[in-house]
C-alpha cells in the first residue's frame, strides 16, 4: 500500500535511473487513468521531445519536471504520478521498493497504465493493477497540504485544533498534511499512545508535541527499515492480534473511513 515511503523510494529511482533521458513515445492506453481533462493524445503530444530533468514529491505525489523540446528555453510541463494503492514505479524493469504487501507483484503489461519510453530505447512504467493511481499534467500542488517530512509543530498545532474530526481522519487529510496513509497513521498513533477516533482538537499542548515527535520519529525509523509495512505493530494487524507492547486484543474499527488497528489499553 504506496505511502509516501513508497512515493520516496519511487522518486529516488526515477532520479537515478530517469533524468535527463529524452522521451521518444507515450503509452496511454487507459483513458481513465488520466485526470484532471487530460487525454492520451494530449499526454502524447506534450512530451515525446521533452527530457525529464527533476524528479521532486508532495506527500504521495510524484512530480517529474520536463525541459522545453530542443533549443526551447521555456520549460515542459509538470507530469505528477500517484500510486494509489498499489502502483509502482518500473525504470527499465527495475521496480522501486519492497514489494507490495496488499497488491499482486506479479508483472504484466496490461497493468503499465502509462509508459514513457524513451529514445536510448529503456522506458518508465507506471503499473497498477487495481487501477487506482493516477497520471496528470501541471497538477495543482497547493491543494496538498505541507510534507510530512516537514511538518513543523506549529502547523500540526494549528490543523488538530481547527479540526474536530477524529484524529486519524485528520491526519491523514492530505489537504493538511500530505503524505500520510492509512499505515503510517495507525503506527504513529499507536507509537503516541493516543486513540484514533480523538476529536483532533481534543488533544492538550503536550500530547501535541508528543505526536508531532512520534510522527517524526515514524517516518525516519521505517524509512530506514524499508517502506511503511514496517512498523511494529504490522504483524498484529489482524482479527485476533495483540498489542505488541501489553498483548492487549487490539480493536479493529472504521475510523475516517479506513480499517483501524489500536490498542484500548494504553491508546487514550
Amino acid at each position: 500500500m504506496p505511502e509516501i515511503l513508497e512515493a520516496e523510494e519511487a522518486r529516488r529511482l526515477i532520479e537515478a535511473r530517469a533524468l535527463g533521458r529524452r522521451i521518444e513515445t507515450v503509452d496511454a492506453p487507459d483513458a481513465w487513468f488520466l485526470k484532471r481533462g487530460l487525454t492520451p493524445r494530449a499526454l502524447r503530444a506534450a512530451l515525446p521531445g521533452r527530457r525529464l530533468v527533476e524528479a521532486r514529491r508532495r506527500g504521495k505525489l510524484i512530480l517529474l519536471d520536463t525541459s522545453g523540446v530542443g533549443r526551447a528555453r521555456t520549460p515542459g510541463p509538470v507530469v505528477a504520478l500517484h500510486l494509489g494503492m498499489s502502483g509502482r514505479i518500473l525504470i527499465d524493469g527495475e521496480a522501486a521498493g519492497d514489494p507490495l504487501r496488499y497488491a499482486t507483484n506479479r508483472e504484466d503489461r496490461a497493468w503499465h497504465r502509462v509508459t514513457l519510453r524513451f529514445t536510448d530505447g529503456g522506458a518508465l512504467a507506471l503499473r497498477d493493477p487495481r487501477r487506482l493511481g493516477a497520471v496528470e499534467l501541471d497538477p495543482d500542488e497547493d491543494r496538498l497540504g505541507p510534507d510530512a517530512f516537514d511538518l513543523d509543530l506549529a502547523h500540526l498545532r494549528a490543523v488538530l485544533a481547527s479540526s474536530g474530526a477524529p484524529l486519524k481522519a485528520t491526519l491523514m487529510d492530505q489537504s493538511r498534511i500530505a503524505g500520510l496513509g492509512n499505515l503510517l497513521t495507525d503506527e504513529a498513533l499507536w507509537r503516541a499512545d493516543l486513540d484514533p477516533a480523538r476529536p483532533a482538537r481534543s488533544l492538550d499542548p503536550d500530547e501535541v508535541r508528543r505526536l508531532h515527535r512520534t510522527i517524526r520519529s515514524t517516518l525516519r525509523t521505517l524509512q530506514r527499515r524499508g517502506g511503511s509495512h514496517t512498523g511494529d505493530h504490522m504483524e498484529a494487524r489482524h482479527p485476533g492480534g495483540l498489542c505488541p507492547r501489553d498483548g492487549t486484543p487490539l480493536v479493529i474499527r472504521q475510523v475516517g473511513g479506513r480499517t483501524t488497528y489500536s490498542c484500548p489499553s494504553h491508546q487514550r
